[in-house]
C-alpha cells in the first residue's frame, strides 16, 4: 500500500494514523486489501464510499423500550391507623418535617437546627393538629428534636433506618419526610426503645463514665510502653503496673531515683516476686525523652481518675433520686455473693447493691457474673421493668442474643445472631467470660458450650441465659436461686440418659445399667 498518502482522519473520533479520502474513493475494496487495519469508526467515510452508514453493524444507541411495571401504592384503601401523624427526616443543619395533607396546602417544611427553629416546628405541629411524630436519623442529631417534641406532649418515635429505606426511589430529603410520614400514617413503623427521661439522665453519665475509663486505660498503655522502652520490666514482677506498689515505684522514679535496691523497697509486701527479681526488673536505661513521656501519661491517668471519681459521685446521685420499687424494711435484701467482698460493690462510700436492690426490686448481683456496674447498665439501657418487651424472647432478640433465622422454601438458609449495637448486650458478653471457671451452673453451662461450639458462640449462648435471668428477676421480682455445679450436672445426667433411653426405645431395644458380676466362689 505505499504510495498512498497518510492523514489523520476523522480527528475527533481517533487519533490514528489512516488512508485519505481521496485514496478510500478510488479504491472502495480497500478494506479487502492486503495488510490493511480496519476500524468501527467509518461513519466519516461511508459517505465517500457510498454506503449509507444506517446499515453499519454498529449497535444502535436507541435505549429499547422497558415493559411497565405495576407500582402497588399504599394510598389504595388502606386504614390509617395514625391520621394525625408526622415524619421527619433529620439532618445535621436542617429537618424536613412532613404533615397530613388535609392539614394546611403546603405539607412539607424545612426547618434549621437553632433552639428557636425546632420550638417554630413544634408550633406548626401543633397548628396542623399533629399527635404523633416519626422520625429518622442515625446520628446523635434527633436527641434535640426528641426531647423538645416529647416535652411538647407528641408522641415521637425514633425509627430505624432500615424499616423506612426497604423502596427504592426515595433519595430526597423532601421525599423522604413524606415517605416516613405516609408509613407512619399507616402504622407500618416500630419505635426504637428508649427508657424513660429520668433513666436517660443516669445513662449518659454510666456512658461518659465508660468513656473516660477507655481514655484512662489509654494512658496506662503509655505508661508501660515508656517503661517498656527503657527496659524497666515492670510488667513481670507485677501483675497491675497501675497499682499501689507500681504506682509507688512510677513515682519515685519520675522523682529521681534510680537505685533498684531503693525502688524494690517501696513494693507491698503481698507481691510474690522475690526482691532480687524486682531489683533486675528496675535496672533499666533511663532515657529522657522517656522519662518525659512517661510524666505526662502518669499526669494524665491521674487527672482522668479525679474525673472518673467526680463522674462517679454524680451517679450516685442520680441514683439516689430515682423512685424505689421495695423498702428492705418489708422485704429484707438477700445476703451477699459467697466470697465476695463487700468493697466490690461499693461506689464512693455508697452501698451500690443495696440503692440497686431498691430500684429493681430483685437483687441483680446475686446472678453469678453480675456486679454492680452491670446492674447499673441494666439500669441505665433498659430501666427498672421490661414493659416495653412482651416475652424473654421479644427481649433477648431487641438484645440480638438469639439466633436470627432466615427460611427461605423451608430451607434455614442463616440462623447467626444479628448484629447489633446495644451496651447491655456487650456488658452480658462481658459477665460471661467471667463464668468461665465458675463453679456453678452457669459455669458449667458455659463450660459445656464452649467445648461444642467453641468460645465465641459459648459467650453468646451464656449472655443470653443471663438475659432471660434478668428478665424474670425484673418483671416477676423473685429473688434468684443459686443453682450448684453438683446439681446442674445431676440434672444434665438425667436429662441425657432420657434421650438415650427415648431412641433405645424408637429402636427396638431397652436401655439397662451395668451390673458388676461378682466371680464365684470356688
Amino acid at each position: 500500500m505505499t504510495g498512498f498518502p497518510m492523514v489523520l482522519a476523522c480527528p475527533y473520533r481517533s487519533l490514528v494514523p489512516r488512508l485519505s479520502a481521496d485514496a478510500l474513493v478510488k479504491f472502495r475494496g480497500l478494506w479487502q486489501a492486503r495488510g490493511t487495519i480496519l476500524f468501527k469508526r467509518l461513519q466519516f467515510f461511508m459517505p465517500l464510499l457510498g454506503r449509507n452508514h444506517n446499515h453499519t453493524n454498529m449497535k444502535s444507541k436507541t435505549p429499547k423500550s422497558k415493559k411497565g411495571k405495576r407500582k402497588v401504592s399504599v394510598d389504595q384503601g388502606w386504614e390509617a391507623i395514625n391520621p394525625r401523624a408526622a415524619g421527619i427526616d433529620i439532618g445535621a443543619k436542617e429537618h424536613f418535617a412532613c404533615v397530613p395533607a388535609a392539614t394546611t396546602p403546603k405539607n412539607v417544611r424545612s426547618f434549621g437546627t437553632f433552639t428557636a427553629d425546632l420550638g417554630a416546628l413544634a408550633d406548626w405541629f401543633k397548628e396542623c393538629g399533629v399527635t404523633s411524630v416519626a422520625m429518622e436519623a442515625t446520628g446523635v442529631y434527633w436527641i434535640p428534636v426528641f426531647q423538645i417534641l416529647e416535652a411538647r406532649g407528641f408522641a415521637v418515635i425514633l425509627v430505624n433506618a432500615r424499616q423506612t429505606k426497604n423502596v427504592a426511589g426515595r433519595k430526597s430529603d423532601v421525599q423522604d419526610c413524606q415517605w416516613i410520614q405516609r408509613l407512619h400514617t399507616y402504622g407500618l413503623l416500630q419505635g426504637s426503645f428508649r427508657p424513660e427521661d429520668s433513666y436517660c439522665v443516669l445513662r449518659t453519665y454510666l456512658r461518659y463514665r465508660d468513656e473516660l475509663i477507655s481514655a484512662r486505660s489509654t494512658q496506662c498503655q503509655h505508661m508501660q510502653k515508656a517503661l517498656q522502652q527503657m527496659n524497666v520490666q515492670l510488667t513481670q514482677v507485677l501483675s497491675d503496673v497501675t497499682g499501689v506498689s507500681g504506682m509507688a515505684i512510677i513515682q519515685a522514679i519520675l522523682a529521681g531515683e534510680r537505685d533498684p535496691v531503693k525502688l524494690a523497697a517501696l513494693v507491698d509486701r503481698r507481691v510474690r516476686a522475690r526482691p532480687i527479681q524486682i531489683q533486675k526488673a528496675l535496672a533499666g536505661d533511663y532515657r529522657q525523652e522517656h522519662l518525659f513521656v512517661l510524666q505526662q501519661a502518669v499526669s494524665l491517668y491521674g487527672t482522668y481518675e479525679e474525673k472518673i471519681n467526680a463522674c462517679d459521685e454524680q451517679i450516685v446521685r442520680e441514683t439516689a433520686a430515682l423512685p424505689d420499687k421495695v423498702d428492705p424494711q418489708r422485704k429484707p435484701l438477700p445476703p451477699r455473693k459467697e466470697g465476695r467482698p463487700a468493697s466490690k460493690d461499693q461506689m464512693q462510700d455508697q452501698d451500690m447493691r443495696e440503692m440497686l436492690y431498691r430500684k429493681f426490686g430483685a437483687d441483680l448481683t446475686a446472678i453469678e457474673g453480675i456486679g454492680v456496674t452491670t446492674a447499673l447498665v441494666v439500669l441505665t439501657e433498659v430501666g427498672p421493668n421490661v414493659a416495653g418487651f412482651r416475652t424473654e424472647k421479644h427481649f433477648c432478640s431487641w438484645l440480638g442474643l438469639c439466633p436470627d433465622n432466615r427460611i427461605s422454601g423451608g430451607k434455614v438458609l442463616s440462623s447467626h445472631t444479628r448484629r447489633v449495637i446495644n451496651r447491655f448486650s456487650d456488658a452480658l458478653r462481658m459477665a460471661a467470660v467471667t463464668l468461665e471457671r465458675s463453679q456453678s451452673a452457669l459455669g458449667g453451662f458455659y463450660r459445656r458450650m464452649k467445648g461444642r461450639l467453641g468460645a465465641a458462640e459459648a459467650i453468646t449462648a451464656t449472655a443470653h441465659k443471663l438475659a432471660r435471668i434478668i428478665y424474670r428477676l425484673i418483671k416477676h421480682g423473685e429473688a434468684y436461686v443459686r443453682q450448684g455445679m453438683e446439681d446442674y450436672e445431676r440434672k444434665f445426667r438425667e436429662r441425657k440418659l432420657h434421650a438415650l433411653r427415648k431412641t433405645a426405645m424408637s429402636m427396638g431395644f431397652n436401655l439397662i445399667e451395668r451390673q458388676e458380676v461378682t466371680s464365684p466362689v470356688s
